[in-house]
């Protein structure tokens, strides 16, 4: 479980592609507090710490995350999104993550205004029923908030998110990781049967 509060970015530094799937090297700050086994969220999506050392550490992509993600198009030098998961006594700001990629939008948009900015993104057909204005969904692992939905969904970006996170290196076409509000999956899937 995440909260999309990212704690900061890394580099992917190497990428080795094999038969069985795709294994990333990623730089992070926090490499000395690393288990072998820990999930940590790369741009909202939830791997699993497979090694690392002082500076990096290794995960391993299966194919159904390459097929999920955009994570087969990245490349080195690629900053990324970084989070560990959520500890049963740490405090919970955000919303619910999973670390679960429900589908890939693109930027369609982007405005600055004032101190702060406007984003647009395109949103998967498949998805627009879990998408509600004023909800909350995780763009690239960020618990942000929908501003408005019309064809498209925005979301209002403060200095802090936007200096702290890969959105200031985001142009427009640029593909994201975009996870739906989990609470609004189990509504549909709790009332299904009375529609």
């Amino acid at each position: 479980m995440f909260t999309g509060i990212v704690e900061s970015t890394g580099e992917i530094v190497s990428i080795e592609d094999t038969d069985e799937g795709r294994r990333l090297r990623v730089t992070a700050p926090f490499c000395d507090e690393l288990e072998y086994g820990q999930s940590v969220a790369i741009s909202g999506a939830c791997l699993t710490v497979e090694e690392f050392d002082d500076d990096t550490f290794e995960l391993f992509l299966s194919a159904e995350t390459l097929e999920r993600t955009y994570l087969d198009a990245v490349a080195v030098g690629d900053r990324v999104n970084l989070e560990r998961a959520l500890p049963a006594d740490g405090r919970f700001d955000g919303h619910f993550v999973q670390g679960h990629v429900d589908g890939v939008g693109d930027v369609t948009h982007i405005e600055q205004v004032g101190g702060d900015w406007t984003f647009g993104f395109s949103l998967p057909d498949e998805l627009r029923r879990y998408v509600v204005e004023k909800g909350s969904i995780a763009i690239d692992g960020i618990s942000l908030t929908v501003a408005a939905l019309e064809g498209e969904f925005t979301v209002a970006i403060i200095p802090a998110t936007y200096e702290l996170t890969t959105l200031s290196e985001k142009s427009i076409g640029d593909p994201v990781h975009l996870e739906v509000d989990v609470v609004a999956k189990y509504v549909e899937s709790l009332t299904e049967g009375y529609q």
